[in-house]
């Protein structure tokens, strides 16, 4: 176990440093580099401190969808090979369930503020 700051407080902290006091006194291009590197920094934070909650959820359905255990890597293998074969679709039980809720959690660190998810999490 790491000690404080956990790397999500530290890659918090220092987007708000840049957006707090170099952001403002840029312009042009350093200003969209600025921007882009903030945009990193948080989506490091945030999938630093919701990785291995969503990792092992995932891995969960998984083992539930494929009835055996195994590294989430090969699991996710497995499920793609299986689908692509014709061996799951999304009649399949559990499998759209699966899939929606992986997207999701890609979502909630990739593109928290994309109206839709907003509003899918909202509708829930």
């Amino acid at each position: 176990m790491q000690d404080s700051p956990t790397p999500a407080t530290l890659a918090s902290a220092i987007a708000d440093l840049l957006k707090r006091e170099f952001l403002p006194n840029l312009t042009d291009h350093l200003a969209f580099q600025t921007r882009v590197a903030i945009n990193a920094l948080d989506l490091i934070a945030r999938q630093t401190s919701t990785q291995a909650a969503t990792d092992a959820a995932e891995c969960a359905r998984l083992v539930a969808l494929l009835k055996h255990e195994g590294a989430l890597a090969e699991l996710n293998a497995e499920l793609a090979r299986k689908i692509a074969d014709g061996e799951l679709d999304l009649a399949t039980p559990g499998l759209a369930e699966h899939l929606w809720a992986t997207t999701l959690e890609k979502l909630a660190v990739d593109q928290p503020n994309y109206a839709s998810y907003r509003a899918e999490i909202a509708r829930k």
